[in-house]
């Protein structure tokens, strides 16, 4: 089914400990998008300057993106400059230059307001609350965040979540969303403000799907090289999206695998900077990795 994406694209300049790179593509609907493309087709809608590069265009065409809904504004690219130490979970951001993206206000395309699947990025919340009300009827939404929305926006977030089906977050997030430590207390004070299906990102731990009151708990895929963790989050998402769209049946047995595929897609993403390595893989080398993690979860 037809599945949309409303985020960022952007270009970064990262450094980790193990290299640099600068002004590459980036962006929370970039690394979904791209992610999801394995498993189904995706529409995107962001904003990017008149400066931005137009082998990214290319390159999202033959990833079977549908750029109906990316606009072209007069001015720069959003861009965004980070670095890692030798604790990849958090990046120290060094600077952030919003351009276009500060007046960023989408309008989804009419071929895209019947879309069935929509994964609002981790954008402003009144974004996203101006976006759901162009969708006609979708049959599953979901939404990503961030501390900084939690502490800044959180009335217009709490609107959000009560139209959304199943919310995105890490579980910082999710103990600062709900003033609890534990996060089952969490998971359950959350399904109370809407979504009843959560998706607890912990990093190098693993992942948490929490629904119909039932825990579903995943390690993450053990990694030998682990080059650059930007839009791994993103990435995630747009697994767990773009398998649920081409499945029938949105039952606990699609929900889990979504969840397990999606932290597959995280990996590839880990590997290289920027879309370089997960850019370049087939579903082949998913299901490969797949059947790999689930000999090593075998007992």
């Amino acid at each position: 089914m037809s599945l949309l994406v409303v985020g960022s694209v952007a270009l970064d300049t990262i450094k980790t400990p193990f290299g640099r790179c600068r002004e590459v593509l980036g962006g929370s609907a970039t690394y979904f998008g791209v992610s999801a493309s394995i498993f189904s087709p995706v529409k995107l809608v962001a904003v990017v300057g008149r400066d931005f590069p137009r082998q990214h265009i290319s390159f999202l065409k033959k990833k079977r993106i549908d750029l109906t809904g990316l606009k072209f504004e007069k001015g720069k690219t959003f861009r965004w400059s980070g670095e890692y130490s030798w604790d990849l979970n958090d990046a120290k951001t060094l600077a952030t230059h919003l351009n276009v993206f500060a007046t960023f206000d989408p309008e989804v395309p009419l071929k895209y307001r019947d879309s069935k699947f929509l994964f609002l990025a981790n954008i402003d919340p009144q974004i996203q609350e101006k976006v759901l009300k162009q969708i006609k009827s979708p049959k599953l939404v979901a939404c990503d965040t961030m501390n900084y929305w939690i502490t800044n926006k959180p009335k217009h977030l709490r609107k959000v979540l009560k139209k959304v089906d199943m919310f995105f977050l890490n579980e910082s997030e999710a103990r600062q969303l709900t003033n609890e430590t534990n996060l089952i207390k969490a998971c359950r004070k959350i399904t109370k403000m809407g979504p009843k299906r959560i998706i607890l990102k912990k990093g190098e731990h693993g992942v948490i799907l929490f629904s119909n009151n039932s825990f579903f708990s995943i390690p993450a895929y053990l990694m030998e090289s682990i080059f650059d963790p930007t839009g791994a989050g993103d990435t995630f998402a747009g697994g767990v999206m773009g398998y649920l769209a081409k499945c029938r049946k949105l039952n606990e047995t699609n929900l889990r695998r979504a969840v397990v595929l999606g932290n597959i897609m995280a990996t590839f993403a880990v590997e290289d900077f920027s879309l370089r390595r997960l850019g370049s893989i087939k579903k082949a080398d998913v299901m490969h990795r797949f059947k790999r993690f689930k000999k090593q979860m075998h007992f």
